[in-house]
């Protein structure tokens, strides 16, 4: 399997071409109704003048295409009082009489009433998003971002968190009211929309992420006073719950924008210290229950799906140690090679103590699968630390604007993803982190709704590297008491060949288990309903075992193990209802695995939220 496959790098905030769409509906719909004979010239008139006003503000957008180009931001900043006279014209017309009654007519109704949500969300979007944006983007990319000791200099970003923050609501509500507009009926206007709200919704997150790690960024790095936190190095190929088998743990301090990484030590230093303590709920489902019993040391700390429990685990373990127990911890970060190596793709190229080069590319497979199969163990925890100092000690230095909007990107691409997770000990800090989508946890917002599936392997050994789960979540309904109803369809698959079983390690393979041969995996899997929603109709493809009904931390769950052996398969088949309240897209909130592609595809077709 090549990585390079998987990989998915923080790219710079773009206009990925979102106007155009604006005109080709617009036209489509001239053509339409002029055909119709519906309500005849003056409709036609009324639909080309906004045709003529939306093609003069994509003119004055021009080749707009980069929000971290200086000279680009200076032009739209100046060109931005004619866009909005150009879109405001558009949306009044588009809302008059006449639309007003078209939108009331059958086949095409549906199809105007998207043409004036689309003016309505352009307008919105250039004249109160844009400017506040664009005015702070300016801002910094004339500040400098980099103190003469490489260190990031925070004022510029504390100066701007605020206008960002503001632009970035009314963006993400204007894209949730896009979103919702009803799905046209005329083929050529729905792969109109269909594409313009790919490419808003891809704007709308790149945003997003810049205002949220702007948010957090300056408490984190130290802003008010130096912060301490527990780096915990998680190995996927080893799959618990949160991310992986915990390999080693080090300590990073900020301190007013400046970070310096210590050393990290393997867990087998931590292991005389102790478990951190599991509630009678995780004893019972991860320990009383195996054929793998976890132990609740260092290793198996991101066995909990909450990342707070896990940050929890570590403090305790850490304070029992004769070097911890006088340093005090603010909070705890837990990493994969994933995250490392988008973190490389943005930071530049990694070089070892041994010569290799690690790569934006490389270095998860590296981490992941070829340091077992061509180092020593004592050596591979050598190498996590050498590519985890260079590639987070460098995340913040060399700061300008575009590094910064690549940065904030991959923080919150791969935290959703959880490759990378945060967590503070001081409540109103987590609060922020937490808000922002940093800090992992089980389903717990009705109103943004998701279903938990969590894997903890349970034949010792590195064989998640070949498991690759993929997922299919399809609507079938929008319910008149707000919640939605969809098909979840969840595949894993062993795609280790049992051909190359033998000439692999036994560290990767495993050895004979509780009846598990070398190159079988077994995952115990968790299943959680969205919250406030529920989870019906399960159905299990392949080889289960010990199906049941749990509960952890005051949650359902749905719990049973899945053997999978080279080549098998097994899906799971389930529908799910979401809250009353929920206002998104179903996600699915999973064990992260080896690369960043989450395997997910959503058909969301039969309705759209709301209508």
């Amino acid at each position: 399997m090549a990585p390079s496959r998987h990989a998915s790098h923080g790219q710079p905030l773009k206009r990925h071409h979102i106007w155009p769409w604006v005109v080709g509906v617009i036209v489509i719909l001239i053509v339409i109704l002029a055909a119709a004979g519906i309500v005849g010239m003056r409709f036609y008139s009324q639909a080309k003048q906004v045709r003529d006003h939306e093609q003069k503000a994509l003119q004055m957008v021009g080749a707009f295409s980069d929000v971290t180009n200086a000279d680009e931001m200076t032009r739209l900043q100046a060109q931005l009082p004619a866009i909005r006279q150009e879109t405001s014209a558009a949306k009044g017309i588009a809302h008059g009489t006449l639309w007003n009654y078209a939108k009331k007519l059958p086949k095409v109704g549906d199809d105007v009433t998207t043409v004036q949500g689309m003016t309505t969300a352009v307008d919105s979007i250039m004249g109160d998003a844009v400017p506040g944006f664009v005015n702070a983007v300016t801002g910094l990319q004339s500040s400098q971002l980099t103190t003469g000791d490489g260190q990031l200099n925070l004022q510029p970003i504390l100066n701007a968190q605020k206008s960002i923050a503001s632009a970035n609501v009314v963006l993400q509500q204007q894209v949730a009211d896009f979103n919702n507009l009803p799905n046209p009926s005329i083929s050529q206007v729905k792969d109109s929309y269909d594409t313009a709200k790919t490419s808003l919704n891809s704007v709308a997150k790149s945003v997003d992420s810049l205002s949220k790690a702007m948010n957090i960024l300056p408490d984190f790095l130290g802003s008010s006073q130096p912060r301490n936190y527990l780096i915990m190095s998680m190995t996927t190929s080893e799959a618990r719950s949160a991310g992986g088998l915990i390999g080693s743990v080090g300590m990073m301090t900020t301190n007013n924008g400046k970070i310096s990484i210590g050393d990290f030590l393997p867990n087998q230093v931590y292991i005389p210290y102790g478990a951190g303590a599991p509630t009678n709920d995780e004893y019972r489902v991860f320990h009383g229950w195996g054929p793998l019993h976890m132990s609740f040391d260092v290793r198996d700390l991101a066995v909990y799906p909450d990342a707070s429990r896990s940050a929890e685990g570590i403090r305790a373990i850490w304070q029992r140690t004769s070097w911890g127990k006088k340093q005090n911890v603010d909070g705890v970060l837990l990493l994969d090679p994933v995250f490392l190596q988008e973190l490389i793709g943005i930071n530049g190229d990694v070089k070892l103590s041994d010569g290799r080069v690690l790569t934006g590319k490389n270095t998860a497979e590296f981490l992941l699968n070829t340091v077992y199969k061509e180092y020593p163990v004592a050596q591979q925890d050598l190498y996590f630390q050498q590519v985890a100092t260079q590639s987070i000690g460098n995340m913040f230095s060399n700061m300008n604007v575009k590094k910064l909007a690549q940065t904030a990107d991959i923080m919150g691409t791969m935290a959703a993803g959880r490759h990378f997770s945060m967590y503070s000990f001081d409540k109103n800090v987590e609060k922020t982190i937490s808000d922002a989508g940093f800090t992992a946890q089980t389903p717990s917002s009705e109103e943004h709704p998701a279903v938990g599936v969590y894997v903890t392997e349970q034949h010792g050994s590195k064989l998640d590297w070949y498991i690759h789960r993929t997922s299919n979540i399809t609507r079938s309904s929008c319910n008149a008491n707000g919640s939605q109803t969809y098909t979840v369809r969840y595949t894993l698959e062993n795609t280790l060949n049992s051909g190359d079983i033998a000439g692999l390690p036994e560290y990767i393979v495993g050895h004979e288990q509780d009846g598990m041969a070398p190159g079988t995996a077994m995952e115990k899997t968790l299943l959680y309903a969205p919250a406030g929603g529920s989870l019906s109709n399960l159905n299990i493809s392949g080889s289960v075992s010990g199906q049941r009904k749990e509960t952890i931390n005051g949650k359902s769950v749905q719990a049973f193990n899945l053997l999978l052996k080279p080549g098998q398969k097994a899906t799971l088949t389930f529908d799910v209802t979401t809250s009353s309240k929920s206002v998104s897209d179903l996600t699915v909130d999973q064990t992260p695995m080896g690369w960043a592609d989450t395997g997910v595809t959503v058909n969301t077709n039969a309705c759209a939220i709301g209508k």
